[in-house]
């Protein structure tokens, strides 16, 4: 098995970390410690507004927000980013020292203070080419019989299932 991305680019999962032998979500408590806490943040963040979007349109106007699409960092410091400021993240990453951040609390804040400063990517700054594999082999939910997929609440131990989340979310205007 090798690597993937779950919810959102950026974070790696080692899928026998997090796939049982069927291809399905383990149980938490069968999850090494620190993936663990990666999923139960994705389940936050997968639907969560740019936090470069949100730095130009604040609370106010949030509904001009992109939905995050990447996430960089470390877990309650990470930088939730959408395709479009994924770059700026990237060249400030790379190219404006953001790199010593690696691995601290410290990335998020930092990334902010430069970008609402007016940090940017130049505009030929091509950041990174995402491959995604087999996205047209996902199946199509309209072909699905809702009683033949229904969920019993789970007993004690919560499982994690990022593919039931509402994508289209819209964010309320203040």
């Amino acid at each position: 098995m090798g690597k993937v991305s779950i919810g959102l680019r950026g974070w790696r999962f080692d899928e026998e970390e997090v796939f049982d032998e069927d291809g399905e979500f383990k149980r938490l408590e069968e999850i090494p410690e620190e993936t663990r806490l990666r999923l139960q943040r994705l389940e936050l963040l997968v639907t969560e507004p740019c936090q470069a979007c949100w730095l130009i349109h604040g609370d106010e106007n949030i509904a001009e927000c992109n939905v995050a699409e990447a996430v960089y960092g470390e877990p309650r410091s990470e930088v939730a980013l959408c395709d479009e400021h994924e770059p700026d993240f990237l060249y400030w990453f790379r190219e404006e020292g953001g790199e010593r951040y690696m691995g601290e609390d410290e990335l998020k804040d930092a990334f902010h203070e430069w970008f609402a400063g007016g940090g940017r990517a130049p505009e030929d700054y091509g950041g990174v080419e995402h491959v995604d594999t087999d996205p047209e082999d996902l199946p199509d939910p309209s072909e699905v019989d809702p009683e033949e997929v229904a969920i019993e609440p789970p007993e004690d131990g919560k499982r994690i299932d990022l593919r039931d989340v509402d994508l289209g979310r819209e964010y309320p205007s203040s």
